[in-house]
């Protein structure tokens, strides 16, 4: 039996849970090199999470993919997660705040465009992949951008954008100057307190199966299985959940607004963000309804406003500030800011239906 294939057959049983990720306390082989504490690598490849010579986003050994629930928006670009991290360590489990990662971890996000949003084998261009890094001295953000032969993406500290077309759901065919954000931007959605801190990685986000090359399983339950994570509920019912905003199977109407104001509005919108000052918290289990927006008059009133009086006003869309700054592509009025080019059509009608079938909540005192 060759080498090679020996190693291909270790690595398909490590995946499947039949062989841990050392072996008599010897580590199995990883493709990966990076040092979290040097200056960024001037190519991605240089780090060796995806393989070479083949698919431009075939992860590595022990570059784990990953998949959340109610994703935030992005100019309709497709995105593909993975996380890595170093040999012997382990990510712990937190039932409400992002899981605890340890120093040396890598945390992939990449964002690219399909051809036709309809059909994923028609291909796509992948624009851009975000290292999130976590070092000694806490996360940094790195911006690789792909070249246009799909085969390197380089570091782009300042930034840059795309210009990118696609077929869109309707079939007829879109383009947009796709934002790539400069390394120092990742601080404005990711710092909460002052820390810059992974945002998707939550057990309520995690929370749901993924299509391995192994087969279909529970993520929680297979990074726990292949010593990935620790601490997690042996019982998957045990562990909070998002619903899906575009999936009325995973949760009622206000399930599926809330999980998705969450993922695109409360990295800002909470006590830690940066809009702490405005006492406007879209965190998913937040009770309390004047907190959460429900005839809540903003903190600092003007154009953003629209020349309306409260946030989220009960059977009146058009009187609510939130659905105004969802429908605006005004920079000045759009929310989220960064880094939306778009209006993101499916969202805005969700938001629509939740608050025109709202009822007002027993606890507002209205004048």
């Amino acid at each position: 039996m060759s080498p090679r294939f020996t190693f291909m057959i270790v690595a398909a049983l490590i995946l499947m849970g039949l062989l841990p990720l050392s072996i008599n306390g010897t580590a199995w082989s990883d493709p990966v090199s990076i040092d979290v504490e040097a200056k960024p690598a001037k190519k991605l490849s240089d780090y060796g999470f995806f393989k070479l010579g083949g698919q431009p986003l075939e992860p590595n050994d022990r570059v784990i993919p990953y998949d959340i629930n109610s994703p935030l928006f992005s100019d309709y670009t497709a995105k593909y997660r993975h996380v890595w991290v170093p040999e012997g360590t382990t990510i712990t489990y937190d039932e409400r705040e992002p899981f605890a990662f340890p120093v040396g971890s890598v945390i992939l996000k990449t964002f690219a465009y399909l051809n036709d949003i309809r059909d994923p084998s028609l291909g796509q261009r992948i624009l851009e992949t975000r290292l999130l890094v976590h070092t000694s001295k806490g996360w940094k953000g790195y911006p690789y951008v792909w070249n246009e032969e799909q085969s390197e993406a380089v570091l782009k500290v300042a930034g840059t954008t795309v210009d990118a077309e696609w077929i869109h759901y309707d079939g007829t065919t879109l383009t947009n100057n796709y934002i790539i954000p400069n390394m120092n931007q990742c601080k404005s959605c990711h710092e909460q307190d002052g820390v810059l801190l992974p945002l998707g990685p939550k057990a309520r986000n995690l929370n749901k199966k993924y299509d391995y090359i192994h087969g279909v399983e529970h993520q929680i339950s297979f990074w726990t299985r292949i010593g990935l994570l620790e601490g997690a509920p042996e019982n998957i019912e045990d562990m909070p959940r998002l619903a899906e905003y575009d999936n009325p199977h995973t949760g009622s109407l206000d399930d599926r607004a809330r999980a998705w104001l969450e993922n695109n509005c409360m990295h800002c919108h909470n006590p830690k963000g940066a809009a702490n000052t405005t006492g406007y918290d879209l965190t998913y289990d937040v009770r309390d309804s004047l907190a959460y927006g429900i005839m809540k008059p903003p903190v600092a009133a003007g154009r953003g406003a629209g020349n309306r009086l409260f946030d989220i006003v009960p059977g009146k869309p058009d009187e609510s500030i939130l659905l105004y700054r969802l429908e605006s592509m005004d920079p000045g009025v759009m929310m989220p800011e960064l880094p939306r080019r778009l209006v993101h059509t499916e969202s805005v009608d969700l938001i629509r239906e939740w608050i025109e079938k709202m009822e007002m909540p027993g606890d507002v005192i209205q004048d």
